[in-house]
């Protein structure tokens, strides 16, 4: 049950909740990275897909894309009826790669940014800088084979925003959690109101990223359906396959596996 504490701290959070009601289902713009940009947009239109995150690795921070990539993207998806609601930077070193990553979410239409900020310092610059900006920021936790990540446990993410306004919350991939020996569950409700966005992923097994449809690995998916709609969460739930070759009829099958569990 939604006490009234908890629901003024989830407005405060950036990201509508509300108890009951379904579940918003989008893709994670990496699903497509081996196709063309007008390919994919074909593809979320062909889906009805409404909602994305930018995650190609062409348009993230690191590789120091033109502004006007952006602005043609942003002119394409408009066309197709397609709204970027989050960016993923990634890795956030420093203020300037922040304000890089606010004037691309800017262009892009963006209420979210998705990363790793650094360090506390750095933590702190995103905390005010999203702040005075109006949008908010999702930490993501990750898997990296033979070393730890700053951000692999729900309790990674609450230590590093632990003093932080609700600005900054947590983008969980459930996929990384598995991969990391977490339960997404556990996850989920731990995170609670931090969470900002959801990527939804299923992998065969803990210490390695090989990704199975949705239902058949060890994300627990149904499960974490279920725990999403019950604190109502109503922020981007985005489906993401992280797999070469022709996808798009796999992709297919699992949106509509998804659809039915939202």
């Amino acid at each position: 049950m939604m006490t009234r504490r908890s629901f003024l701290g989830a407005v405060g959070s950036g990201v509508a909740f509300a108890a009951g009601g379904h579940l918003n289902i989008g893709i994670g713009a990496y699903t497509y990275h081996n196709l063309s940009v007008d390919a994919m947009i074909e593809q979320l239109r062909a889906l009805k897909v409404k909602e994305i995150e930018m995650s190609r690795g062409d348009f993230m921070n690191f590789n120091k894309p033109p502004v006007s990539k952006f602005e043609d993207f942003r002119k394409k998806i408009d066309a197709a009826g397609v709204r970027c609601v989050s960016y993923y930077a990634p890795t956030i070193k420093t203020e300037s790669d922040l304000d890089g990553a606010i004037r691309f979410a800017r262009v892009l239409g963006c209420s979210n940014i998705t990363g790793d900020p650094a360090g506390p310092d750095i933590l702190k610059y995103v905390d005010e800088r999203m702040t005075k900006e109006g949008l908010t920021f999702g930490i993501h936790n990750h898997y990296f084979k033979n070393r730890k990540f700053d951000y692999e446990s729900p309790e990674d993410i609450l230590k590093a925003v632990s003093g932080l306004s609700d600005t900054v919350g947590c983008t969980l991939d459930l996929g990384h959690i598995v991969s990391c020996g977490f339960d997404t569950v556990d996850a989920v409700r731990k995170l609670g109101r931090r969470l900002k966005l959801v990527h939804l992923k299923d992998v065969q097994a803990a210490g390695g990223e090989v990704n199975v449809p949705l239902g058949t690995g060890l994300g627990k998916i149904p499960q974490v359906m279920k725990e999403l709609r019950g604190i109502g969460f109503k922020g981007l739930v985005a489906f993401e396959y992280e797999k070469d070759g022709d996808i798009n009829e796999d992709v297919r099958r699992q949106v509509e596996y998804a659809r039915r569990l939202a």
